[in-house]
């Protein structure tokens, strides 16, 4: 009996369960959906949705909801995409820049400041300022959580997608999932019976036609005498 079992342990102590769901929640909200297997899947949504009704509050103006997803959620600092090779490209000096001021404070906006050319956004405002803006007039239902027939290499665990709702993909952009080692196997056994065959057909068709054309000249060789004997 599963007495007293409130919540998922996902074989990992509190400690590192709390950090890999802040993690996986900054990289929805980051990237707008993500692939993980299907029970962290099942226990970062509710974790995710808690966080976009938190945003909604701080978004309002609420003070304690902004602090309970810095509690909750922790923070992060996101490079725009743009920016990204250059960011790379940078020594370590000028990556502290980029990301906090002299102060230490981490920049929040992303927008360029001083000679700044660029400077990260933090989490918490992505998704206070976008995600939460986005669901402005939804109440609940934030996420889409998708399972996908195909499981991950090394212990076949069930794999599933995590999105958020208004970020999906339209079925023509999804690509054709990769051929499987084991299929791509058996397609080169069949190909390579095909072409036994194949070569084993003309090697005989080869052998059966000098028997088959030898009966023929006899038939002509006797219509010859015929027609001879019939002139004299």
């Amino acid at each position: 009996m599963n007495h007293r079992v409130s919540q998922r342990k996902l074989n990992r102590t509190t400690s590192h369960r709390k950090a890999l769901r802040r993690n996986l929640a900054q990289s929805l909200f980051e990237h707008g959906r993500i692939t993980t297997t299907l029970p962290k899947a099942k226990d970062v949504k509710p974790f995710a949705e808690r966080l976009i009704t938190l945003a909604k509050r701080a978004r309002g103006g609420d003070l304690i909801a902004r602090r309970q997803i810095h509690r909750l959620m922790g923070e992060r600092s996101l490079i725009p995409a743009e920016h990204r090779n250059a960011y790379e490209q940078m020594s370590d000096a000028a990556r502290s820049q980029v990301i906090a001021a002299r102060t230490g404070r981490r920049h929040r906006t992303g927008q360029p400041k001083g000679r700044l050319e660029f400077t990260a956004e933090s989490i918490t405002h992505r998704l206070i300022q976008r995600v939460a803006g986005d669901f402005a007039d939804r109440n609940g239902g934030y996420t889409r959580l998708i399972k996908l027939a195909k499981r991950r290499v090394g212990d076949q665990s069930f794999l599933a997608v995590l999105e958020l709702v208004g970020n999906e993909e339209h079925p023509g952009s999804v690509t054709k999932p990769a051929t499987s080692a084991r299929r791509r196997r058996a397609d080169a056994r069949y190909a390579a019976a095909v072409k036994a065959g194949k070569s084993f057909g003309k090697a005989s068709q080869k052998a059966k036609s000098p028997a088959a054309e030898a009966p023929a000249e006899n038939v002509t060789d006797q219509a010859d005498a015929k027609e001879s004997g019939s002139q004299e």
